[in-house]
C-alpha cells in the first residue's frame, strides 16, 4: 500500500534510468490498486477559441492577431454528442478560451440539452468566471470544472501573463469546491529556467488545494507566442510529476494529456504507465480544430482509434463509470463514514 505521506525529492523529479523506471512503476501498481484496470474515456468538443486573456505560452492569446477566431454552433455539437459520440465515451469535457459570450450562448445551452438527453458526465474548462456563471453551470448540469493554476509561484505567474494572479486563480479554485464541484488542475512541467525546485512547488500547491484530480503538461512553445523560441521541455519531467502526483495522491484521477506525443515518442502510453487513469478523445468538428491552437496547429489529435488503441496496447479497458459517476460514489462513501 501507497504511504500517503509521499512527497517526491530532486530524484525523482528530474532522474531517468532505473531510478525513474522504478518511480514509475510504482505508480502504476498504485494506480491499479485503487482502479483496476479500468481507465475513464472522456471526449473533448472546444467550443470557442475567442479569449479574453493573454497567457505567454497559449496560442489563443489575445494579442495573436493571426488567429482565425470561431464559435462552434450549439445544434452542431449537440447533434454530434448524442448521435455520433463513441460507445466508449462516458464523459464530455466542454472547453473554450476564457469567453463569456460562447459559455452563455452556446456552453449553457449545450449542457442542459445534454443533461435531458443524454447521461454523460459533464465536465467544463472555460476558465475565470463570475460566482453566477459557475452556478448557472452547475445548476445546468456540469458537475467538473477544471481550472488550471499552471505554476505555483506568483512571480512566475505575473511573467506569464496568466489569468489575473495566482492569488484570484486559487480563490477561484477554492469558490468552486466549496460551492459543489468536482475541481481538477493541473501544471506545466519544463518552462523556461524551471527547476526541480519549482516541480516540487507545484506539486505541494496540488496537494493543498480542495481538488479530486490533477494534470501535468509538457511545455510545448506556442505558435505566434512571446515562448515561440523556446525549446519543447523534456517529457520525463512531466513523466516523473504524474507518477509522483499519484504516489503523493492515489485517489485522483490523472489525465494522461494528447501534448505528450508532441514531446517525447509513445508519450501517451507513457502517461498511462506512470500513473494516468483518464483519456481524452477529441471530438470538435475537423473544420474547427485548426483554429483551437494551445500549442501548434499540427498537435497531435487524439481519435477514438488512438485513444483505444492506447489503453489495449497497456493492458487496460475504458471504464464503463463516467467520472461524474465516480465521484458522486466517492462522495457517498465519505459521507457513510461521517457519525450521523
Amino acid at each position: 500500500m501507497v504511504s500517503p505521506s509521499y512527497f517526491p525529492g530532486e530524484p525523482d523529479l528530474i532522474g531517468n534510468g532505473t531510478h525513474q523506471a522504478a518511480l514509475h512503476e510504482r505508480a502504476r501498481a498504485a494506480t491499479r490498486e485503487q482502479f483496476g484496470r479500468g481507465v475513464f474515456v472522456r471526449a473533448v468538443v472546444e467550443v470557442s477559441n475567442f479569449c479574453r486573456e493573454n497567457c505567454a505560452y497559449c496560442g489563443m492569446r489575445r494579442d495573436n492577431r493571426a488567429l482565425h477566431r470561431y464559435r462552434a454552433q450549439h445544434e452542431q455539437l449537440a447533434e454530434l454528442l448524442i448521435e455520433h459520440r463513441p460507445a466508449s465515451v462516458t464523459d464530455v469535457n466542454i472547453q473554450a478560451g476564457e469567453d463569456p459570450v460562447a459559455v452563455r450562448k452556446i456552453v449553457l445551452p449545450l449542457i442542459r440539452t445534454l443533461r435531458r438527453e443524454t447521461s454523460l458526465g459533464i465536465s467544463v474548462c472555460l476558465g475565470s468566471l463570475t460566482p453566477e456563471l459557475y452556478a448557472e453551470l452547475f445548476a445546468a448540469g456540469a458537475s467538473i470544472y477544471i481550472m488550471k493554476f499552471e505554476v505555483g509561484d506568483a512571480a512566475s505567474y505575473e511573467r506569464l501573463e496568466a489569468p489575473g494572479t495566482l492569488t484570484e486563480r486559487l480563490r477561484h479554485i477554492r469558490h468552486l469546491a466549496a460551492n459543489g464541484w468536482k475541481v481538477s488542475s493541473g501544471f506545466i512541467a519544463g518552462l523556461r529556467g524551471q527547476t526541480a525546485a519549482d516541480l516540487a512547488q507545484n506539486l505541494r500547491l496540488a496537494d493543498e488545494l480542495p481538488l479530486h484530480g490533477c494534470s501535468v503538461s509538457p511545455f510545448v512553445p506556442g505558435e505566434n507566442t512571446p515562448l515561440a523560441g523556446d525549446p519543447t521541455s523534456n517529457a520525463n519531467w512531466t513523466l516523473n510529476c504524474m507518477a509522483a502526483l499519484r504516489l503523493m495522491r492515489p485517489d485522483w484521477v490523472i489525465p494522461a494529456v494528447s501534448a505528450l506525443n508532441l514531446a517525447v515518442d509513445d508519450g501517451y502510453r507513457r502517461g498511462l504507465r506512470a500513473g494516468a487513469n483518464l483519456t481524452t478523445m477529441n471530438l470538435t468538428p475537423t473544420d474547427l480544430r485548426e483554429d483551437y491552437v494551445i500549442y501548434k496547429r499540427e498537435r497531435f489529435i487524439m481519435t477514438e482509434e488512438r485513444v483505444l488503441n492506447a489503453i489495449a496496447a497497456e493492458g487496460l479497458t475504458p471504464s464503463r463509470q463516467s467520472l461524474a459517476d465516480f465521484y458522486r460514489g466517492a462522495a457517498r462513501e465519505v459521507a457513510a463514514t461521517v457519525p450521523a
